[in-house]
């Protein structure tokens, strides 16, 4: 059942690398991505996002448009519908919080699952954290799938889960579900996705955005989602990134999934994301 890739053989040229867990992220020493060549280092750094599943960059002093920049070396970038129409910058999404907004994105989830093709990845960038606290955690979803059963890997595979923008969003942008689902309609994505660059197989559920598995009963839904979004709070397949001004954070939402600690409050965290389009998720038996 398991893939054969071997993240090894992934080129990371002379990137100055340090992995932070053996399971998941590592961090790139020594870089400025504001670099008017650092278009000769994307290769690497895509090969490092591939091997690691989230990277990680300190002390960048970036604009908007430099953060988009970057981002657009790996691919078209999305606009999300929380992003203020009249902003200079859409591709720019805004996530503050402070002494009037606790922070929200304290459970497990990959970022818009809730779309026909969900992102490749989210880059996201430290304007101001506090001074402890607020930090992120990453899981590695295909090492949840490795260690599944080789019967609960089959069964899974063959299943399909409808992912539902209206779960987080109706309230926070004041919307009725049926008034989002106009624009951003329920997805059907495959419970166990294929990585389309690594081979790898992932699990694709998610607290936030998952509503159900198609095909089961109600109970046999939620028991079976309880059962593989609680595969994310493994602590052998997390890392834990505390957050510097200025820190940055690039994720594979193919294959990770992440939670924002929302200890904080009411010290302000203000972050800025810049998402990549990504593909249909597809199962490759």
């Amino acid at each position: 059942m398991a893939t054969t890739f071997d993240r090894t053989t992934l080129d990371t040229g002379m990137l100055r690398i340090e992995p932070m867990t053996p399971a998941v992220g590592a961090e790139i020493l020594d870089i400025d991505l504001g670099d008017a060549n650092i278009a000769d280092s994307i290769p690497q750094i895509r090969a490092a996002l591939l091997k690691h599943g989230v990277i990680f960059f300190r002390d960048q002093d970036l604009t908007q448009e430099q953060h988009i920049a970057f981002a657009r070396h790996f691919g078209e970038l999305e606009v999300h519908p929380a992003t203020p129409k009249d902003q200079p910058n859409p591709e720019v999404l805004r996530i503050s919080h402070g002494p009037n907004s606790r922070g929200q994105e304290n459970y497990w989830h990959s970022d818009v699952t809730w779309r026909e093709e969900p992102s490749l990845g989210s880059i996201l960038y430290a304007r101001e954290v506090p001074d402890c606290g607020g930090d992120t955690l990453f899981a590695n979803m295909h090492l949840a799938y490795e260690r599944l059963s080789e019967q609960m890997q089959r069964f899974c595979e063959g299943l399909t889960a409808v992912h539902d923008i209206s779960r987080v969003f109706a309230k926070r942008l004041g919307k009725t579900p049926e008034d989002l689902h106009d624009k951003f309609p329920p997805m059907r994505h495959p419970v166990i996705r294929t990585h389309p660059e690594t081979g790898e197989r992932a699990i694709y559920v998610n607290t936030a955005f998952t509503s159900h598995i198609e095909g089961l009963s109600s109970a046999e839904s939620r028991w079976l989602l309880d059962h593989l979004y609680a595969t994310a709070k493994d602590a052998e397949l997390q890392c834990r990134f505390r957050w510097r001004p200025g820190s940055i954070a690039f994720w594979d939402n193919r294959v990770c999934q992440h939670l924002a600690v929302s200890d904080y409050f009411p010290a302000r965290r203000m972050m800025e994301r810049v998402t990549i389009a990504g593909d249909r998720p597809y199962f490759e038996a």
